[in-house]
């Protein structure tokens, strides 16, 4: 999730792209499944190397791990309560660390690869399923909204026949944002529990005119994928949820990854708690609440490798044709006002420019006590590092912007110098 709305003109996002060749069945039979073996427990650290069927080659190798562990350290130095990161090569090989403090009362350390809330990771998942109905021949790219919600998107500006979903999925819609005007954006601790119906978030953002016309400007809206949220539920007339649980979750074998259902306000598994900045100025435990205000937009749960493992299938097959990645990569626009130098925004994606050269795809995730910033190098290698405060959390409140742009981007550069393997 984000509060911060920046625009940038675009070009038309609706040309033609180039389609290539399906990757090989042999690597989409291959078996993913990631198994984590501890080599050593260190009081506030874990580091565990793990194999997939055997494979004895491109393993991430101690001397990564290691690196792995420094980079997770540092943010802990820089101020994070903890850390966890996770990287996983294209054969499924992994490394994993968790440092700090997974519980600022009791001391404890973080668990290894424990459940984290993972923001606007979510809109990922949510692109997938809707690029599955494409797929599916249920949805269409370039029909509007209207199509599918008739009479649901009105307001000032605001036309849903003028809307498609390529322009929702890509940030070109010109939705205005409802997190901006949310209760309790000044203190999430009034309203953490509070449950918020998703047509309640699309009211409050529908009460305002729209940013701009749909097609001509780019601004991350968290609002996008409200509307993309109701457009998978309408299509399926199942809880979007479920779509997520049934077409990618089971398909992955994941175990750790969900939607939380309505009402849910605990992390279900072993977790780091989660902390954000009270009113008084002091790291505050905020792990239970209600992320129904986040929704569609950002309210699952993960873990590092499991999220890896997603990205990973995102982008080698697993869970969508070449021509649809394609489509998610080839319709990106600049995202460099709200995203930093060198970042796009396809459909869902986030494309961002290594040092080492070439760019890595991902997304990642703001919410309320956790920071996650992830992707998948060109030779893909996944990288993932989640820390349990947002950057403006632990920021110098004498000079929070700067501050809270320089922790991020710490994280940041810690996944480039994974993938770069430094």
């Amino acid at each position: 999730m984000s509060n911060t709305r920046n625009s940038r003109t675009v070009h038309d996002s609706s040309q033609s792209v180039d389609l290539a060749a399906s990757p090989s069945t042999s690597r989409l039979s291959r078996r993913r499944s990631v198994v984590w073996r501890v080599l050593a427990v260190p009081v506030a650290a874990a580091i565990a190397l793990g194999a997939v069927g055997g494979a004895a080659s491109a393993a991430p190798s101690k001397g990564e791990a290691e690196s792995l562990k420094s980079r997770a350290q540092g943010l802990v130095d820089d101020g994070y309560p903890a850390a966890l990161a996770a990287v996983s090569d294209a054969e499924g090989e992994s490394a994993g660390v968790a440092v700090g403090k997974g519980n600022l009362e009791t001391g404890q350390a973080p668990p290894m690869d424990g459940e984290v809330r993972i923001g606007s990771n979510t809109k990922t998942f949510v692109a997938v399923v809707v690029m599955q109905m494409v797929q599916e021949g249920r949805v269409g790219l370039d029909e509007p909204i209207e199509t599918y919600l008739p009479g649901l998107i009105r307001g000032e500006g605001i036309d849903g026949s003028k809307i498609t979903v390529r322009q929702l999925l890509q940030h070109t819609s010109g939705l205005p944002e409802y997190t901006d005007t949310t209760p309790g954006r000044s203190d999430i601790f009034q309203v953490k529990d509070h449950y918020a119906q998703p047509r309640d978030l699309l009211d409050t953002a529908l009460g305002k005119p729209a940013a701009f016309e749909p097609g001509t400007q780019w601004a991350y809206t968290n609002t996008n994928y409200i509307v993309l949220g109701m457009l998978i539920e309408r299509v399926s007339q199942r809880p979007v949820g479920e779509q997520i649980d049934q077409r990618i979750i089971k398909k992955l074998g994941l175990s750790h990854t969900y939607f939380p259902a309505p009402g849910d306000r605990s992390i279900k598994g072993t977790h780091p708690q989660g902390y954000h900045l009270s009113v008084d100025g002091e790291l505050e435990d905020i792990t239970e609440m209600d992320p129904a205000w986040a929704w569609a937009a950002g309210a699952m749960v993960s873990t590092p490798s499991e999220l890896n493992t997603f990205f990973q299938a995102v982008l080698d097959g697993r869970l969508l044709t070449q021509t649809s990645i394609d489509e998610m990569k080839n319709g990106a626009v600049d995202a460099s006002s709200h995203l930093g130098p060198g970042t796009v925004y396809g459909l869902g994606l986030i494309g961002t420019s290594l040092s080492c050269g070439g760019t890595s795809w991902g997304h990642g995730g703001t919410i309320h006590g956790y920071q996650t910033d992830n992707a998948v190098g060109p030779d893909g290698t996944a990288a993932i590092f989640a820390v349990t405060a947002l950057p403006t959390a632990i920021a110098d409140q004498n000079n929070p912007e700067s501050s809270a742009k320089e922790k991020h981007q710490r994280i940041k550069d810690a996944v480039d110098a994974t993938l770069c393997h430094k």
